[in-house]
């Protein structure tokens, strides 16, 4: 069996688009350089081997399991090799490695913890940050950027844009979500219709990561949103 997409995007999202060894955090998406396109170095290691005779293989394993987002860590290349390598096996164990990866994403979700914030003025703030990332993320991968419209149709570049969504604008998302749920109310009664678009254009993201609606179905960002923010 393939990976189904659904555990391609769990993975890419819940990793934050890093490299789950520990200590390494290794951005998996690569800056365009001279001619060549972006590319991603992402590479979803199975923690059970996928086929009798490699690592960590497990017979009991059904073909399912072996492609789920459960048996499955996202790596950079080299620390793939490294976890694959016979002579490693004794090292990077089932446990190792299930504990990388929950280490990993943990760390991730700490993103999320909602420290104390002092007024609206610091909450637009710390939203703000977020919005920038998501906004670069568009116009460096996204479908009206200049390297996407001089390469239509170009795998790759897609593939990139796709990482990007998950690795950086989901996780993103989630924060800013978090910050809205905690201190909604600071903001004023006319500024609750905004803030609920931004929450069901979030939730539709996540809907999509589930695999339950194609990405063509994720509400679109509300511009409002982020002049409400950013107060341009």
């Amino acid at each position: 069996m393939a990976i189904r997409e659904k555990a391609i995007k769990l993975l890419w999202s819940n990793a934050a688009g890093r490299c789950s060894f520990t200590d390494c955090k290794e951005r998996l998406t690569v800056e365009q350089a001279a001619q060549s396109a972006p590319h991603t170095l992402g590479e979803m290691a199975h923690i059970k081997g996928k086929r009798e005779g490699s690592n960590r293989y497990d017979k009991d394993q059904i073909g399912e399991q072996r492609d789920s987002y459960e048996n499955l860590i996202l790596l950079c290349p080299n620390h793939h090799t490294m976890i694959d390598k016979p002579e490693n096996e004794g090292i990077y164990t089932v446990d190792v490695l299930m504990e990388m990866k929950i280490a990993h994403e943990n760390n991730v979700s700490k993103k999320l913890e909602v420290s104390e914030i002092s007024g609206i003025d610091a909450l637009k703030d710390r939203i703000a940050i977020y919005l920038a990332e998501n906004h670069q993320a568009w116009t460096q991968y996204g479908p009206l950027s200049e390297t996407a419209q001089k390469n239509p149709h170009n795998d790759e570049i897609y593939a990139v844009w796709v990482s990007e969504r998950l690795s950086t604008i989901v996780p993103n998302n989630r924060a800013i979500v978090s910050l809205l749920k905690a201190y909604r109310n600071l903001f004023s009664r006319s500024d609750q219709a905004i803030i609920s678009q931004f929450l069901s254009h979030a939730n539709s993201y996540e809907i999509w990561v589930n695999d339950e609606i194609p990405y063509q179905a994720v509400l679109r960002f509300p511009v409002d949103f982020e002049r409400l923010i950013t107060g341009t």
